[in-house]
């Protein structure tokens, strides 16, 4: 079985050629918040900007909105009302994919789970036809609509209850097993119940864990950089962050799933050397740029 290494990078970050402009690296919407869930935007946003992503835009409810604007003058507010997203939003949320030129979408950290922000995330990924990267709480909604899914450009990113959710399966330590349930549901998802599948399957799922997961229904990756001290919240936010940053910037699902999932760990085992039991997603961050140069 094959382990996510440094090797995994080379083809993301290469050298720069001297012409490039803004935005050329990526343009990321992320959807993300909530009025308690302040923090999960600003652990994505962040990590985008880290992992290389230019352009940052954060939408979600005014409260979250404005905690992760005066967090840091490089992300790019748009701020909803009410204090959680509804399907009223999702009209203002599209003009700004549009307008903005996004390259990807990020949607679920933070988001909730109250029933009319669901069935709004649910009509987003519908309608969104752009690269996506679904985690957190739009996993839990979109269990419902995932015949929809099929054809659509897709990185989901799991843990296991958030797995469950989505596939019925409940997924134990053994990684055999995982590997398998993993393979199946990400084959499902591209595959549908007629079996036609794509030559080159858009959706792929990282299940985290203490070795993550990852497949796109054919090839299986399994990545075990990481630490038992990235328990923090916010440290799967980071991930999402990371797969967003690389997805932006035309990195197909797997093989983003891949290499977010070695920096975000290598990121996490940096950070521990520093703080150990006081280590938290804001420190992992910092050191994303680190576990790229060191791979």
């Amino acid at each position: 079985m094959r382990y996510a290494e440094k090797t995994v990078l080379k083809d993301v970050y290469k050298k720069r050629q001297p012409w490039v402009h803004k935005g050329q690296f990526g343009k990321l919407v992320i959807i993300s918040g909530s009025k308690i869930h302040t923090g999960s935007p600003i652990f994505a946003g962040m990590a985008a900007y880290r992992a290389g992503c230019d352009m940052v835009y954060l939408v979600g409810p005014r409260r979250a909105m404005d905690v992760a604007a005066n967090h840091s003058p490089t992300l790019m507010t748009k701020p909803l009302d009410g204090d959680y997203l509804e399907e009223k939003d999702l009209d203002r949320i599209l003009s700004l994919i549009e307008i903005s030129g996004a390259t990807a979408v990020v949607i679920g950290p933070g988001l909730g789970r109250v029933d009319n922000t669901r069935r709004a995330i649910n009509v987003l990924i519908e309608k969104i036809d752009i690269p996506m990267v679904i985690d957190a709480d739009a996993i839990r909604a979109v269990s419902t609509i995932k015949e929809k899914l099929k054809n659509k450009k897709i990185l989901l990113t799991p843990h296991a209850n958030e797995f469950f959710e989505l596939s019925g399966n409940k997924v134990s330590e053994n990684i055999k097993e995982r590997i398998t349930m993993t393979r199946k549901e990400a084959y499902n998802l591209n595959c549908g119940g007629n079996g036609t599948c794509p030559l080159y399957p858009p959706i792929t799922i990282v299940l985290k864990g203490n070795v993550d997961v990852i497949s796109d229904g054919k090839e299986i990756m399994l990545n075990d950089t990481g630490t038992p001290f990235m328990t923090k919240g916010g440290c799967g936010d980071t991930l999402t962050g990371i797969a967003g940053a690389l997805i932006a910037r035309k990195l197909d699902t797997f093989a983003a799933g891949c290499a977010a999932s070695y920096i975000n760990g290598k990121a996490g085992e940096l950070a521990a050397k520093n703080y150990g039991e006081g280590m938290l997603a804001t420190d992992l961050i910092e050191e994303i740029p680190n576990a790229i140069k060191s791979g």
